[in-house]
C-alpha cells in the first residue's frame, strides 16, 4: 500500500503536498509503484524458481539415486553376452556350452524373480537390493577366473540369481520413493535400460586388454550400485518396513486384469528381443551393408528406448497409462512392418520409430501391474520384469528357424503380429483405480516438503 499526502488546489484540485511541483510528484510517485511492483514480481519469482530447485533436489535423495542404482544392476545382465566371444576365444567353448552359460543367466534370473516378489510380499527384504548388485557383480567377477565349465556357469548363475534377487524389492522400493508417479518410475526403468545398453561399451576393452583374467575389474559397477543403495537410505529394514503399504491399500487384487497385462508384455518381449537378435545381421546381409551400418542400427534401437521410457511417463500423466500403451503399439505396428521392407536406408528411421513406440509402455507394463496386483506388488513386480520377459529369449531360437526356413526378411516380417497382438489386447485393459500408496518420506531419509503457495504481493 502507498500512501500519498496530497493539498487542496483551487484551480486543480487535489494535488500531492509537495515543494517540487504536482508534476514532478506524480511522476515520483508512479516510478516508486514501479519498482514496488517489479519488486514483488521478483519476489514472487524467487519463491516458485526455490520450490522448484526444491522438489529437484530430492530426486538425487530418493529416485535418482535407485535409477543409477538399477543401471549398476542392469549391466551385468548385458555383460553376459559381451562375456561370449571371449569364452570362446580363450576357452574354446562350442556354441552349446555358450548358449547353455547365457541361459543361465537369463532364464534362471527370469524365472527365479516372481519367487523374489512373493517373499518381499509377504515380508519386506530391503537388504536383497544391495544384496542383489553385489551378488550380480560378484558372480560376473569369478566368471573369468573359474577354471571348467561347471565352475563358470555357476558363476554366471549367481549374477543372474543376484539380479533376480534385486528387481522386485527395487521396484517395490521406487514405487514408494515416487508415491506411484509415472514420470519417477520412468526415471527408474531409464536407469535399467541405459545400464543394459552400456554393458558392452564397459566389458568388451576392459577383456580386450587383460582377457578374461581381467573380470574382477567388472565388480566397480556394483560396489557403486551398494554404495547409491545405501547412500539413499533405501536399504534400511526400518525405513522400508515403515515404508510396506500392503496393508494401506484398499481393493482386492485383479488377477484377471493382471494375466491380460503379462500377455502384452509377453508380445512386446517376443518383438523386440527378436529384433535385437537379427537386426544387425539383416542390415549387414539385406542391405549390402558392413558391420559398422549393422552395429549403428542395433545401437539406435538400443538408444531410442531412453527417449521411449520417458516420453511414456509424460503421455501416461497427460493421457492414462492405457491410452498411452494403445497409442504406442498403434504406432509400433506399422514400425515394425517398415523395417523388412523400407529401402535402404530408410530402415534406421523405422528402427528408431520402432524403439520409442516399444519402450513407450516399458514402465507403464509394471505400474500397471503393481495397481492391479496392490497387495502383491513384488510378485506383479516379479513378473513383468522377469518371468514374461524371458519368454523373448525363449522365442528367438523359433525365429531363427523360420529364417532357416524362408529367408530373414520373411522372419523379421512375421514380427509384426506382436504389436498387433498387444495393441489388441490393450483394449480388454481397464485403468486400475489409483492406490493407497505410502508417503515418499518413509523410504530413506525424511526429505522436506517445499511449501506449495508461493508469497503474494499486496
Amino acid at each position: 500500500m502507498v500512501v500519498v499526502v496530497v493539498r487542496p488546489d483551487a484551480e486543480t484540485g487535489w494535488q500531492p503536498a509537495d515543494r517540487g511541483g504536482g508534476a514532478r510528484s506524480v511522476a515520483d510517485v508512479r516510478h516508486r509503484l514501479a519498482i514496488y511492483r517489479k519488486q514483488a514480481s521478483s519476489r514472487l519469482l524467487n519463491d516458485r524458481c526455490m520450490t522448484r530447485f526444491r522438489r529437484i533436489g530430492r530426486r538425487p535423495s530418493a529416485i535418482g539415486l535407485l535409477a543409477t542404482a538399477h543401471a549398476c544392476n542392469d549391466v551385468y545382465q548385458g555383460a553376459v553376452l559381451a562375456l561370449v566371444p571371449f569364452l570362446v576365444a580363450e576357452r574354446d567353448y562350442s556354441y552349446v556350452e555358450v548358449s547353455g552359460i547365457v541361459l543361465a543367466a537369463t532364464l534362471l534370473s527370469s524365472v527365479v524373480q516372481p519367487a523374489f516378489g512373493a517373499l518381499t510380499d509377504r515380508r519386506p527384504m530391503p537388504w536383497l537390493i544391495s544384496g542383489g548388485i553385489a551378488a550380480a557383480g560378484l558372480g560376473i567377477a569369478l566368471a573369468g577366473l573359474a577354471q571348467g565349465y561347471a565352475l563358470t556357469w555357476c558363476a554366471v548363475a549367481l549374477s543372474g540369481l543376484g539380479v533376480a534377487a534385486y528387481h522386485p524389492e527395487a521396484a517395490r522400493v521406487a514405487r514408494i520413493a515416487t508415491g506411484g508417479n509415472h514420470m519417477g518410475m520412468s526415471w527408474f526403468s531409464l536407469g535399467g535400460n541405459i545400464g543394459w545398453a552400456l554393458a558392452p561399451v564397459m566389458v568388451t576393452p576392459v577383456l580386450a586388454v587383460g582377457g578374461l583374467s581381467a573380470t574382477p575389474l567388472l565388480i566397480v559397477p556394483a560396489a557403486l550400485g551398494v554404495a547409491l543403495v545405501l547412500w539413499s537410505g533405501a536399504a534400511l529394514p526400518a525405513a522400508a518396513t515403515g515404508a510396506h503399504g500392503g496393508k494401506e491399500r484398499i481393493g482386492p487384487d485383479d488377477w484377471p486384469q493382471f494375466l491380460r497385462l503379462s500377455s502384452i508384455v509377453i508380445c512386446r518381449s517376443i518383438a523386440y528381443v527378436g529384433l535385437s537378435a537379427f537386426l544387425s545381421l539383416y542390415v549387414r546381409e539385406y542391405l549390402g551393408a558392413g558391420d559398422t551400418a549393422g552395429a549403428a542400427a542395433l545401437f539406435l534401437l538400443f538408444a531410442g528406448g531412453a527417449v521411449g521410457t520417458l516420453l511414456g511417463g509424460r503421455l501416461a500423466a497427460r493421457w492414462g497409462r492405457v491410452r498411452a500403451l494403445r497409442v504406442a503399439y498403434a504406432v509400433a505396428v506399422p514400425s515394425v512392418a517398415g523395417i523388412p521392407l523400407a529401402p535402404g536406408p530408410l530402415v534406421y528411421l523405422f528402427v528408431a520409430a520402432t524403439s520409442v513406440a516399444l519402450y513407450v509402455p516399458f514402465s507403464l507394463h509394471v505400474t500397471l501391474g503393481q495397481d492391479y496386483l496392490p497387495n502383491r506388488v513384488g510378485t506383479a513386480s516379479g513378473v513383468t520384469l522377469g518371468l514374461a520377459v524371458s519368454i523373448g529369449g525363449i522365442a528367438s531360437p523359433l525365429v531363427g528357424a523360420l529364417a532357416e526356413a524362408t529367408s530373414l526378411r520373411w522372419a523379421l516380417a512375421t514380427l509384426v503380429t506382436m504389436p498387433l497382438a498387444c495393441w489388441a489386447l490393450s483394449y480388454t485393459l481397464a485403468e486400475p483405480a489409483a492406490p493407497k500408496t505410502p508417503k515418499r518420506g518413509a523410504v530413506g531419509p525424511a526429505a522436506p516438503q517445499p511449501r506449495t503457495a508461493g508469497r503474494t504481493a499486496e
